[in-house]
């Protein structure tokens, strides 16, 4: 799959771009200055001292997206780890002993699927005390839901195969089943759901930040933007305050979902066949059969 997925220029670009801000935010740190110290003028415009200008606070800009995409980078990484490993846990569970087991944890991930997550982790957050552990927690709370229906019926349907049959005659035990014979054979869908799962997490952490919900002392994306809108940099045209971190949280979605896009490709077979008959005969509908005119 990895031969495969190396073959594809769309998860190439993702892949480079991911490891662009891989490595920007685990070696910029190093290189950049104190992102709370106060070096400059207020909301200086980029310069050659400052390259992306300063805050309202006369703070260096560039420091701050840095030291900031570490944090939520690697939030967005826990966040969507956690997830993917409670939606599989709970789905695999669910479809595989059946019965009481799967009416309650269906029961409880369509309770949580009919609350929208993110004003339900926005209502959550306000009642629990700031800091990025209680976002991670209210985040994974919130979004393994939907995870655990994918990954039940993905289980479901593995549990009718020939190989579970021939393990089960073989006399494994029902742990070493699901996770040694069910479990490593989702693992397209549990790379797509993770990656997934990571967008969703930037996405929902910088909403939460930007509202003040979390820890607005912490340097991260999120509050970024929130100490950017606190100092109104729409009406003093302060651009530079919020463009590059706003770009920054584009680009990095945008990286993930070439790599969600390109694990689907590889791992559903009408998609293929979609994409080499787009390639052949332009945009023309797969399921059409193509007209041959006569003279």
């Amino acid at each position: 799959m990895l031969g495969r997925l190396l073959s594809q220029k769309k998860s190439l670009w993702g892949l480079a771009i991911l490891i662009f801000f891989a490595l920007l935010t685990i070696l910029g740190p190093f290189f950049t200055v104190d992102p709370r110290a106060f070096l400059g003028t207020p909301l200086q415009p980029p310069s050659q001292e400052f390259w992306l200008g300063t805050t309202g606070q006369g703070q260096d800009v560039w420091a701050q997206m840095v030291v900031g995409g570490r944090h939520s980078l690697f939030s967005a990484l826990a966040i969507g780890a956690g997830t993917t490993l409670i939606g599989a846990l709970l789905g695999l569970a669910a479809a595989y002993w059946g019965g009481l087991v799967d009416e309650v944890i269906s029961l409880v991930s369509n309770i949580f699927l009919v609350i929208p997550g993110l004003p339900l982790a926005i209502v959550v957050a306000a009642y629990l005390p700031s800091g990025t552990l209680t976002i991670a927690l209210v985040l994974i709370a919130t979004g393994w839901a939907w995870n655990a229906r994918v990954f039940r019926a993905q289980a479901l349907s593995l549990r009718q195969r020939d190989f579970v049959a021939a393990a089960i005659v073989g006399g494994e035990s029902s742990l070493r089943l699901m996770l040694f014979e069910i479990l490593p054979n989702m693992a397209s869908l549990l790379l797509s759901t993770f990656l997934g799962a990571m967008i969703y997490a930037l996405g929902a952490q910088v909403g939460l930040e930007f509202l003040g919900l979390g820890d607005i002392s912490a340097i991260t994306w999120g509050t970024n933007l929130y100490w950017a809108s606190n100092d109104a940099a729409l009406m003093t045209e302060s651009w530079w305050t919020f463009v590059p971190t706003g770009v920054c949280i584009a680009l990095l979605g945008f990286a993930l979902a070439l790599l969600n896009f390109a694990i689907d490709e590889i791992a559903d077979p009408r998609l293929q066949v979609q994409k080499a008959w787009r390639r052949r005969v332009g945009h023309a509908d797969p399921g059409l059969t193509p007209v041959v005119r006569t003279a």
